[in-house]
């Protein structure tokens, strides 16, 4: 496996939450390109997408949503 690091943005999701979720971290690529992560990062949540590079998320399902406010 190479070692030089690439940048990846990561989108997920946790176990207990709805909520979608990003995290930009440098990872090792395997022989096939893949981002390699590790399993102690996976555990607990389900991954939807891995990009190369960092990028930005300008909005997220639910974002607008969360900025109406509500009355009860």
């Amino acid at each position: 496996m190479d070692k030089t690091l690439t940048t990846a943005s990561i989108i997920y999701y946790n176990e207990d939450s709805l909520e979608l979720r990003h995290l930009v971290k440098r990872y090792p690529k395997n022989e096939s390109g893949r981002v390699v992560i590790p399993p102690e990062f996976k555990e607990d949540k389900s991954i939807v997408v891995v990009c190369l590079d960092e990028i930005i998320i300008a909005n997220k399902v639910g974002d607008r949503i969360m900025s109406i406010g509500f009355q009860s």
